[in-house]
């Protein structure tokens, strides 16, 4: 059997702050163990990735108390911001750095550099890393987010059940969207706008005054309730300025829903190619309301469109990434770095 510990932020297991991180590392420690693998987790309580003294005391902790050679998968939101942390342990321990979201700066270079292994969830931040830090490149590895597969949404034939599922900040882009449901407000349409509401709450409360009031804000919801959420969705809407890869777009595609997506970073990988070459949704620039706003009324008003996208989009939902794939290619990782 395989022991490995694996350093977690205290929040995991929180619901009431769902993330696609915590959401990874969940499925990732539980799919281990199913491969028969011996997993100690390690929540480690803090304000990452702005840890304070107290944070950092208590990571040292941790790692201390791991034997001599022990495999250590470390979060990067918590191992990339701590270098003096990780680089003393990097003699003795095995270490592995999970990197969700690139900090982009030199403490985290230096936190990479002393890892005996990094994986990376796409291959966007695979491409980030070897461009931002001199990283030896056999010692990244990518290991995409996987989706469970779920049942085809039927759709409406008008097509105007929208959904947007992330927390409500301006990274998320909901200003952007915002200001692009207001443009086609002689539409007939729905959206439901699904994700937390504390993380900037002047933001909501400004949205929330300019807002149609066919715009629906649910908070966070569980996860029947999100599926129960998909399953009434036409189209996913993601107005993001910059997805590392974007586990909503996968698992939109995963009940056979187009994607209308910010065209930045990850989140293209995520939506990727149905086999005969058609994308599965559609992709707008980055932070421009009035490129939403048009690709929204094309998809209401063009039912050919709708089901282009939507043939596209079933197609796609077969070839997507599954879990048990994905932890299979943390556990190639982790065996490598046991055997060297």
């Amino acid at each position: 059997m395989i022991l490995v510990h694996v350093v977690l932020p205290g929040d995991i297991d929180d619901p009431a702050h769902p993330s696609g991180g915590n959401t990874y590392d969940r499925r990732v420690c539980d799919g281990l163990r199913a491969l028969g693998w011996s997993v100690l987790e390690h929540a480690v309580p803090g304000s990452w990735p702005r840890p304070t003294s107290v944070d950092t005391g208590g990571l040292r902790g941790v790692l201390a108390e791991c034997p001599e050679n022990a495999l250590v998968l470390i979060d990067g939101l918590i191992a990339s911001c701590v270098p003096e942390v990780l680089v003393p342990q990097a003699t003795r321990l095995r270490l592995a750095i999970l990197v969700h979201l690139p900090l982009e700066n030199d403490r985290e270079g230096e936190a990479l550099a002393a890892a005996h292994g990094v994986v990376t969830t796409s291959e966007w931040t695979h491409g980030r890393l070897l461009d931002l830090y001199s990283l030896s490149p056999e010692r990244i590895h990518v290991a995409a987010p996987g989706v469970d597969s779920m049942p085809l949404a039927p759709g409406s034939p008008s097509g105007q059940e929208l959904l947007c599922v992330g927390p409500v900040t301006v990274h998320k882009g909901h200003d952007v969207l915002a200001s692009a449901l207001n443009m086609i407000a002689d539409l007939s349409w729905n959206c439901v706008w699904v994700g937390g509401l504390t993380r900037e709450p002047e933001l909501v409360r400004e949205l929330t005054r300019t807002l149609p009031a066919n715009v629906h804000l649910t908070g966070p919801l569980t996860r029947q309730a999100l599926n129960a959420a998909y399953a009434r969705a036409d189209l996913l809407v993601l107005a993001s300025r910059g997805e590392t890869y974007g586990m909503v777009v996968t698992e939109a595609l995963a009940h056979g829903i187009p994607v209308l997506a910010s065209d930045a970073k990850g989140i293209p990988e995520a939506m990727g190619f149905a086999p005969d070459g058609n994308r599965p949704g559609l992709l707008t620039e980055p932070g421009d309301p009035a490129a939403l706003a048009a690709a929204l009324r094309d998809w209401l008003t063009d039912a050919d469109l709708r089901e282009r996208l939507r043939a596209a989009a079933r197609s796609r939902r077969q070839s997507l990434t599954r879990w048990d794939d994905t932890v299979a290619r943390v556990a190639k990782v982790l065996e490598g770095m046991r055997a060297a």
